[in-house]
């Protein structure tokens, strides 16, 4: 994609983006319906439904030849992300949504030829933009980010972990994952992977693990993080599939191989 094309496309993302943030503070405090999905904790809004749908329109209205994956279901079903694909997740952390009325964002990305060329991860509450386009360095708000610690020590890591991983899973040995974490300095969970990706690309967390994310969780975070210099791979150390679901790992590469090494030894 040429830097032209990828401005317009970043201009526009990124306001309505901010709209559909503006959008849901208004009404934060109204009364929400509240229905489940695959599982009782697997929530939706409908605010989550009228977010996607009020960026599917402005995309379609704008761009009838790219194509969408969404969520809530307003998107296109894909095979491949050849053209241009856009990653919607209307509001990532619904659950903290419901119930603390923060910690959840809005995760816009735009691949091509199935290159991430824009990421933009939107702490609604917080009024935080945390945005990437593809070689032009990473931001929050207009703060760039700097690149990933060089001299960071695994044992001085902040990681970032879903707690499936302390209990017993069908993925990895949670005896293992209970060496890592007296490993590390701390563990942290915010309840959001857009928002705990964007965090990786920070510096103020320096790994996060989760299990079985969509594209739409981790999208516009993948981007940012890479921007950054940061790497985000599946539990094996491999590419994701931005077509599917991933376990992922994302840190600072200096502390990789290392939690590459435990997750391997706990590998069921």
């Amino acid at each position: 994609m040429d830097k032209i094309n990828r401005d317009k496309l970043y201009l526009d993302a990124k306001a309505w983006v901010l709209e559909a943030g503006e959008q849901i503070r208004n009404k934060i405090n109204e009364p929400r319906v509240i229905e489940t999905k695959s599982n009782p904790d697997d929530l939706v809004t409908e605010m989550d439904k009228q977010t996607e749908k009020f960026l599917v329109e402005k995309i379609k209205a704008t761009y009838s030849d790219h194509y969408i994956i969404g969520e809530e279901g307003y998107g296109d079903e894909l095979t491949s992300l050849q053209g241009t694909v856009w990653i919607i997740d209307p509001i990532d952390g619904t659950m903290n949504f419901v119930h603390q009325q923060k910690n959840f964002a809005i995760s816009v990305a735009v691949f091509h030829d199935g290159i991430g060329e824009i990421g933009l991860i939107y702490d609604v509450m917080a009024d935080e933009l945390y945005h990437a386009k593809r070689s032009e360095g990473a931001f929050k708000n207009e703060e760039l980010l700097p690149e990933p610690r060089q001299d960071l020590k695994l044992e001085e890591s902040i990681v970032d972990m879903n707690h499936y991983f302390l209990c017993p899973n069908r993925i990895v040995d949670e005896k293992i994952m209970h060496q890592m974490i007296r490993t590390v300095r701390g563990s942290r969970t915010y309840g959001s992977a857009a928002l705990e990706l964007a965090y990786v690309a920070e510096g103020i967390i320096d790994a996060y693990l989760s299990m079985r994310l969509a594209p739409w969780d981790i999208a516009a975070g993948v981007v940012i993080v890479n921007e950054v210099g940061g790497n985000v791979t599946t539990l094996d150390g491999e590419e994701l599939n931005m077509l599917g679901n991933n376990s992922i790992l994302a840190c600072n590469p200096k502390i990789q191989e290392q939690l590459l090494a435990f997750i391997k030894n706990g590998r069921k």
